[in-house]
C-alpha cells in the first residue's frame, strides 16, 4: 500500500506535542497513558498483557509485525492495550506459526495503531518528561478535529494515579485452570514435572496466562479467584499456597487487597509478581510511588542481594515499592541495577516473598524461573 492510500493518524500528548503518521488497526480514537517498551520481539505478548490496560504502548524497535500473530503467544483472551505505536509496520509476515497479520488482529479487537512517527523522539520525550496521557486519533471522522481539540481530550482523560484497573481486568468468578503445562517451545531446561502436587489459589489482578502455566509446571493445581476475593474467600478454596498476580493501574487504588493479604499472612505461603509484589509491600505497611517512565522491556538487569547473581529480566510496571517505608521484618531481596529500585521482597520470618519483574516471561534466557521452584518448595515444606 502506498502512503497516499494510508489513513492519516495523530498522536496528541497532554503537553501539546503532536505526532503525525498513518493509521492501522481499528478505525477509532482511544486515550491512555503513553508508555514505551524496549523489547525487540514479543509484541503479541505485550499487546495481550492485562497489565497494559489503560495504556498506549510505543515500541522502540523499529519494525513490528514481521512474524504476524498466532493463537499460542497470548497472555490473555484478547489484546488489552488502548493503542499501539510503531515506527514501521511490516508489509509482510513470515512465520510458520502465524495465523493473522497485526493489522487484522488489532482491527478485530477494536484497537487503533499508528505507524510512521519518530518513535525514538517520542521515547526520548517520555524518558525526559515522564510518561503522560495521550490520545491516539485514527478515526476518519476525527480528521476534522483541530490539534488543540485532541490535546484537550488527552488532558481530560483518566490519570493512572488512583485508578483501580485491576477490578476491570480480573475474572468475575472463580475457575480452575486446566490448560496444561508449558509447551516444549517455552520450557526452561531446568523445569521438572513433579509427582507431588499441591493446590495454589491465584488472586487475579490481571494474571498472565504463562504465569498459570508455570505454576502448573512446578506441580500446582490452580484455582483462580477474582480481585475482590476476601481472605475468607481465598481460604475457603483450601489452598496450600496463594499467588498474587500481576495487573494494571495504581496499586494503592486496589480496594481491600492489603487487608486480604494480611488476612492470609502466616496461614499459607504467599508469592507475588508485579502488582502482586506492590500489594504485598502495601500489606506490610509500606508505600508505593509512581516511576517517571517505568520499566517496560525484556532486558532489565536485576541482582539478587543474597547471592550477587544477576538476572536479565522482563518487566512491565510504572509503580514501585519505597524501600524506606518498609518495616524491619521485611527484607529487600532484589535490586534493579539500572536505577536501584526494589525488585524483590521477603518476610524475614513468615513464608511470603515477591518480585517486581516477570519470571514467567522468558525473554530469551530463563534466568528467573527458579522462583516458581522456590515457591513450590516453600509450599511443600510449610507446616512440616
Amino acid at each position: 500500500m502506498s502512503t497516499t492510500e494510508k489513513r492519516p493518524a495523530r498522536l496528541a500528548l497532554e503537553d501539546g506535542t503532536i505526532y503525525r503518521g498513518f493509521a492501522f488497526g481499528a478505525n477509532t480514537d482511544h486515550t491512555g497513558e503513553v508508555v514505551f517498551n524496549t523489547s525487540m520481539a514479543g509484541y503479541q505478548e505485550i499487546l495481550t498483557d492485562p497489565s497494559y490496560t489503560g495504556q498506549i504502548v510505543a515500541m522502540t524497535y523499529p519494525l513490528i509485525g514481521n512474524y504476524g500473530v498466532n493463537t499460542d503467544d497470548v497472555e490473555s483472551s484478547k489484546p488489552q492495550v488502548e493503542g499501539f505505536i510503531i515506527r514501521e509496520l511490516s508489509a509482510m509476515r513470515s512465520n510458520y506459526r502465524s495465523h493473522d497479520d497485526l493489522t487484522g488482529y488489532l482491527s478485530k479487537a477494536g484497537i487503533p495503531g499508528i505507524e510512521g512517527i519518530d518513535t525514538r523522539a517520542l521515547t526520548r520525550k517520555l524518558r525526559s518528561a515522564g510518561v503522560m496521557r495521550g490520545v491516539l486519533s485514527c478515526a476518519e471522522s476525527s480528521a476534522r478535529l483541530a490539534d488543540g481539540d485532541l490535546v484537550d481530550k488527552a488532558r481530560a482523560s483518566e490519570k493512572m494515579e488512583g485508578w483501580n484497573l485491576a477490578s476491570k481486568v480480573s475474572c468475575k468468578k472463580s475457575y480452575a485452570w486446566n490448560d496444561g503445562f508449558l509447551t516444549d517451545f517455552g520450557r526452561p531446561n531446568d523445569a521438572a514435572l513433579v509427582k507431588e502436587r499441591f493446590k495454589v489459589t491465584c488472586v487475579d489482578y490481571g494474571v498472565k496466562t504463562n504465569i498459570l502455566r508455570c505454576l502448573v509446571e512446578v506441580g500446582a493445581d490452580v484455582t483462580v479467584v477474582p480481585a475482590t476475593a476476601t481472605a475468607a474467600d481465598v481460604l475457603a478454596t483450601k489452598p496450600n499456597g496463594v499467588f498474587l498476580s500481576n495487573g494494571p493501574g495504581d496499586p494503592a487504588a486496589v480496594t481491600g487487597a492489603p487487608e486480604m493479604i494480611r488476612g492470609l499472612t502466616g496461614k499459607v505461603p504467599l508469592f507475588g509478581i508485579c502488582l502482586g509484589h506492590q500489594l504485598m509491600g502495601l500489606a506490610f505497611n509500606g508505600r508505593t510511588y509512581k516511576l517517571k517512565f517505568g520499566h517496560r522491556g525484556a532486558n532489565q538487569p536485576v541482582r539478587e542481594e543474597s547471592t550477587g547473581k544477576v538476572e536479565i529480566t522482563s518487566q512491565n510496571h510504572g509503580f514501585a515499592v519505597d524501600p524506606q517505608s518498609l518495616p524491619a521484618d521485611i527484607a529487600v531481596t532484589h535490586i534493579n541495577l539500572n536505577d536501584k529500585t526494589v525488585e524483590g521482597l521477603q518476610h524475614k520470618s513468615l513464608p511470603c516473598f515477591s518480585v517486581q519483574y516477570h519470571p514467567e516471561a522468558s525473554p530469551g534466557p530463563h534466568d528467573s524461573f527458579y522462583l516458581f521452584g522456590r515457591f513450590r518448595d516453600m509450599v511443600l515444606s510449610f507446616g512440616k
